[in-house]
Order: C-alpha cells, then structure tokens, then sequence
C-alpha cells in the first residue's frame, strides 16, 4: 500500500472526503439555516432581504456537496453503493429538495401576485429546513450503522432510516443550521429586520443546545461503540472540549455584538462535531448493525486502487485551493449589509 508523508492513500482520501463535506456544512449550513428562517419574516421587504442575503452564494456552495459526493464515489465505491441503496429514499428526497428550493429562489420575483410570491417562500423554506434534516439524519444513520450481508449489500427495511436516534440527530442539525443562518442574516442586515434575526438567533441556541445534550446522553449510553475510541486514547478528548467550547463561544460572542467572531465559531463547532464522527468512525466508512454485527466495511475495502487514490489526490491537491480561493473571492466581494435594487431578487 502507498503512503504519502507516512500515510496510506486511503486515509489521505477519508480526510479529503471529510474535508469536503464540512466545507458543504459550513457554507451551505448558513444558507439552509437562513432559508429555514424565512417564513419568520412576514413583509415582502424583509424576505427580499433575507433571500438576497443568501442569493450571491447559495449555488456556488453546494459545489461543496457535488465535489464531496464525487470524491466519495471515486474514492470509496464499495461505500458508495452500500450507502445510497440504504439511504435511498432520503438521498431522493434531499434531491426532490435541492430542486424545489433552487426554483423557489429563482421563480419567486418573476411576477409580482402575493399569492406567487407566498407560495414560493413557503416552498423555499420547507425545503432549507427539510434539506438541513435530511443531512443529520443521514449523519445519524451512518454513526449508529446500517444492516449489510458479508458482501456488505444492504439488507435493512427500507423504512430503517426512520429510527429515533437518526431524527433526533437530524432535528439538532436542523437547530445547528438555523444557529449558523441567523448568525450570518445578523451579519446581513439592520434595523428592525437585525432585531427579529437577533430574537430567533437566541431561540435557536436554546433548542440546539437542547438537543445536543439529549443526542450526546444517548450516544453515550444507547451507542458505546462511539465512545471507545476515547476510552482507549484519552489524548483524543481534546476534540469534544473544543467542539465545546465553540459552541459556548456562539452566544457569548453574539451577546457582545460580535457576529463575525460568532459566525466564525459557529462554522469550528460544525467543522468538530464533524471531526468527531471521523475519529468515532476511523477507518471503518459504514458501521453493520444486522443480525451478525461486525461486518463493517472500512476505507481500505471499500478504496479505489492506489493508483486510482494518487492521480486523484494529485488532481485534488490543483483544484482544491481553486476552489477556496473562488469562495473566497466570491464572499470578499459580496461582503457587507444587503441593499436591495433593481437587480435584487
């Protein structure tokens, strides 16, 4: 097997795949979250806003989700496959959603009717929160397993995704994401609009600080297999205290007026909660909770050749920065409050 700088190739690929997909949450979270928001603001006005909050950056995010969902496949087919046939009715919804929230967007300042524009708020905002969900529920399946067979086909009900502690975890990130999109409309917005996002940021805080203590009280005693590799490398807990401490530094940051710093440590405590599936997870990719557990298929099973992993690791190396360095461009110019004009949504 391959190494680079002492790792092996698949290793190198599960961090690249992980690095993905918190770029996604992080990015895409503060817009679904906002999205989420929006049948909270009554007038046309404030919606507008809200929308053009959002409206420069919300496509060129999830390229993070299509980048992530390409490096999966390449990467780790064998997972790949398992994963989509055992999720496949959320992964059809997340797309049913993808759509309708892209077309709710673009369709709702076509024609001036309230009844037009209402419609599509409330199909927009359906879909941000279901989108943000489905994510976390997903998450959760993936952190407690999926039934598969010796040749890791899946063999669960196709109705097993809907288990209480998947939703429990989607309903947190739901109430993560909507922490992130609040921060960020603070960010965006002024007068009596701020003050509204500013009263539902602190609603969301609390309803996320909620079911994150009950999602870690039963992951605790309902799922041990997530906590052993604390248990055998304490060093590892590092990880869980600064997932914590970003968490407390949301509010305390936003109770100062400080929404850039708080946005900022909105984004680190999804990038670590993250962080902490990998290690629960390392180097198993799909956890088997069948009848015979034990079957889990890990990244070196389900990898790509290693030659397959370097041409793609080389190629990501050149079209990564690429992308960063386009979204940073892309916020650096969009920077600042929102005015509407003619061009607006």
């Amino acid at each position: 097997m391959q190494t680079f700088l002492g790792i092996d190739y698949p290793t190198w690929w599960f961090l690249v795949v992980g690095a993905l997909f918190s770029g996604y949450a992080i990015l895409d979270g503060f817009d679904l979250g906002a999205g989420a928001w929006h049948l909270f603001f009554r007038d046309d006005k404030s919606r507008r806003i809200a929308l053009n909050a959002v409206g420069p950056v919300w496509d060129g995010n999830e390229v993070w989700l299509v980048i992530g969902g390409g490096a999966l496949f390449a990467g780790f087919p064998e997972a790949y496959a398992t994963l989509f046939s055992a999720m496949y009715i959320p992964f059809i919804l997340f797309l049913g959603f993808l759509i309708f929230r892209a077309v709710s967007i673009e369709f709702r300042g076509k024609e001036p009717m309230k009844w037009w524009r209402n419609l599509w708020d409330v199909s927009y905002s359906i879909s941000s929160a279901m989108l943000a969900l489905l994510l976390g529920v997903v998450l959760g399946n993936v952190l407690i397993g999926m039934s598969m067979d010796e040749n890791f086909v899946y063999t669960g009900h196709w109705l097993e995704f809907l288990n209480p502690y998947a939703l429990a975890v989607g309903l947190m990130s739901l109430a993560l994401f909507m922490v992130h999109g609040a921060i960020y409309l603070t960010m965006k917005t002024e007068g009596v609009l701020f003050k509204k996002v500013y009263r539902l940021l602190w609603r969301a805080i609390l309803v996320f600080v909620g079911m994150f203590i009950i999602v870690t009280i039963i992951s605790i005693i309902s799922f041990p297999h997530l906590t052993d590799r604390f248990k055998e490398n304490p060093v590892l807990l590092v990880i869980p205290l600064l997932a914590f401490l970003s968490i407390a530094n949301v509010p305390r940051l936003a109770s100062k007026g400080k929404f850039t710093r708080s946005f900022i440590f909105s984004a680190m405590s999804i990038s670590f909660l993250l962080i902490l599936v990998a290690v629960e997870l390392y180097p198993v990719i799909l956890l088997d909770r069948g009848a015979d557990p034990g079957n889990d298929l890990d990244i070196f099973l389900a990898a790509s050749s290693d030659k397959a992993l370097g041409i793609m690791l080389t190629i990501t190396a050149i079209g990564l920065p690429l992308v960063i360095a386009y979204t940073v461009f892309v916020y650096r110019t969009f920077w600042g409050k929102v005015k509407l004009d003619e061009s607006s949504y």
